[in-house]
């Protein structure tokens, strides 16, 4: 099988494209034919090893994936070969074949095609864990987006208008925010030419957002933690500017509100069940039509660098797929 492999940490160019002996399941594994890949921003950071998880070289990028079940270790009753799946693993999915623990897959339902499927658990697993579960967001409170036209930060949009949330989305380009808004943002902000403080101040009649989802982190972090209304949650869910922001605790301690963590892959190891069930929500919600897990190019495994770079140069407007 066809495999991209991180041999050497770096940048995408340092990937390599190599030929790999098929795996074979084991107890309690299941073998997929993998029909797509989903790209996130924290696979740049692995390849380079600026990220909390540190696979052994040589390893695939790559968390997510969708494709259909070829083969089956002893034990397996929740799955049986032709059955689609996705699902999510940490790394190595950037390849033609996987194994993978029964446990970590949910069926696809007919609706959704492989490319969607293969791009929904992270972002949207991410979005619903923060606002339901950290931010406990209730209907008619208003939701900032920051990022908004990322993978986390479409999927955070849709899932906080299914939440019943009013909905702020702030990204940096007119472009940008014209898509925010096509995906149910209710107001925008440019944070390129306008003053995101003030502009969060002024569409919350100078209340501030309930709740803050920032996975951009860097220079955005004290204005919004500053736009933040008393009682109010800022979510700490990544740092796509590069930079992990240092925050003055008078902000918080003036607003009485609270700086939250948001980890989707921490949950889902000590929680599968949470996990689990989230998974087969936004499946559902995709299958409902609910959220759209918006694909914006799709790039064949032997361009995975095209698509980390695009990822990396933010050129991307939802998600990037590779297809085996």
């Amino acid at each position: 099988m066809k495999a991209v492999l991180c041999v050497r940490h770096g940048p995408p160019e340092a990937l390599e494209l190599a030929e790999l002996p098929d795996p074979e399941p084991g107890e309690g594994e299941v073998l997929v034919d993998v029909k797509a890949i989903g790209l996130n921003f924290f696979d740049l950071l692995i390849i380079s090893n600026r990220y909390q998880v540190k696979p052994p070289l040589p390893f695939s990028p790559g968390s997510e994936f969708s494709g259909v079940v070829s083969d089956l270790g002893a034990g397996v009753k929740g799955f049986k070969r032709g059955d689609r799946v996705c699902g999510t693993i940490g790394y190595n999915t950037a390849r033609e074949k996987l194994v993978v623990a029964e446990r970590d897959l949910v069926l696809i339902p007919a609706e959704v095609d492989f490319e969607r499927a293969a791009g929904l658990l992270v972002t949207y697993g991410t979005a619903l864990h923060a606002l339901e579960d950290r931010a406990k967001l209730k209907k008619g409170e208003t939701l900032a987006v920051l990022g908004a036209a990322g993978g986390v930060g479409l999927a955070s949009i849709e899932v906080g208008r299914a939440l019943g949330a009013r909905v702020i989305a702030c990204a940096s380009t007119p472009e940008k925010l014209e898509f925010a808004r096509a995906r149910g943002a209710d107001e925008a902000i440019d944070y390129s030419t306008e003053d995101l403080k003030e502009r969060l101040r002024e569409l919350t009649g100078g209340k501030g957002a309930d709740v803050v989802m920032d996975p951009v982190g860097g220079a955005l972090a004290e204005p919004a933690i500053r736009a933040t209304a008393w009682e109010g949650r800022y979510l700490v869910v990544g740092f796509a500017a590069g930079e992990i922001p240092k925050v003055a605790l008078n902000h918080v301690l003036l607003r009485g509100c609270s700086i939250v963590g948001v980890a989707w892959g921490a949950l889902v190891q000590r929680d599968p069940a949470r996990g689990a069930a989230i998974s087969k929500q936004i499946l559902e919600w995709a299958r409902e039509g609910r959220v759209s897990a918006h694909v914006d190019k799709v790039y064949p495994l032997a361009l995975a660098t095209d698509a980390l770079n695009a990822i990396a140069h933010r050129e991307v407007k939802g998600k990037v797929i590779l297809r085996p």
